[in-house]
C-alpha cells in the first residue's frame, strides 16, 4: 500500500498527512534543528516569556556567539520570533504550534512506560 495519495500544485506526491516529499523534508530538517541540546534548551527556555541573548547565554551557560547562531537557525526555521525592544532583541517560541510540541514532548517523556 502506498503512502502517497494525490499530488501537490508542483506535482510532488502529498502522503498520508497531506505533506508532499518536500514538506517532509523541510519537516525533517525541523526536526534535525531539534535534536541539538542546546538548540532545544533555548526553546525551552524562551517558552514561557520572551528572553534576551545575554538572558539565555548567562541562564543557559552558553557564549552569546553560539546562542546568536542558535537563535538565526531557529528563526530560520520559524521555531523562533524577535522582537526589538531599544538596543535589544528578544526571543520567543514562534506560536502556539511549536509550543504545544515542546510541552506535550516533555509531558511524553514523564509518562510511566512499561518496557516489557
Amino acid at each position: 500500500m502506498s503512502d502517497t495519495t494525490n499530488s501537490d500544485d508542483h506535482g510532488n506526491p502529498k502522503h498520508s498527512q497531506g505533506l508532499s516529499s518536500h514538506d517532509v523534508t523541510i519537516l525533517a530538517e525541523t526536526f534535525r534543528l531539534l535534536g541539538d541540546p542546546s538548540r532545544l534548551r533555548i526553546l525551552l527556555y524562551c517558552l514561557q516569556t520572551p528572553r534576551s541573548v545575554g538572558d539565555i547565554a548567562e541562564s543557559l551557560d552558553l557564549s552569546q556567539t553560539l546562542v546568536s547562531h542558535h537563535l538565526r537557525l531557529l528563526r530560520g526555521a520559524r521555531l523562533v520570533r524577535s522582537e526589538r525592544h531599544g538596543k535589544q532583541i528578544f526571543y520567543e517560541v514562534a506560536d502556539a504550534h511549536v509550543s504545544t510540541m515542546l510541552i506535550d514532548m516533555a509531558s511524553h517523556m514523564d509518562e510511566d512506560h512499561d518496557d516489557e
